[in-house]
């Protein structure tokens, strides 16, 4: 069994039906990945299953729509988190 680390990045562009892969990686690419997210503020969260169904499809794709429920929670909690922390 794989125990790399993976990593997706995901952006939602205005139009698009559901968010879009911006990149991939595994290993010391998902670790570079993670470390500029925290950098730069960028909310991570972690989800195996999730990476691991997002992983099938390619970097410029829209997710699949079998995962579209589990994303919505996601960027839920992402976006209720960060409105609650402004001030």
């Amino acid at each position: 069994m794989d125990k790399r680390r993976k990593a997706i990045a995901l952006k939602y562009i205005e139009g698009t039906e559901a968010p879009v892969i911006l990149a991939k990686g595994e290993g010391r690419k998902a670790e570079l990945m993670l470390s500029e997210a925290e950098k730069s503020g960028i909310p991570v969260t972690e989800d195996k299953v999730l990476v691991d169904m997002l992983g099938i499809a390619s970097a410029g794709d829209i997710v699949p729509e079998n995962t579209w429920q589990a994303l919505a929670v996601i960027f839920s909690y992402i976006l209720n988190g960060q409105k609650g922390q402004s001030k």
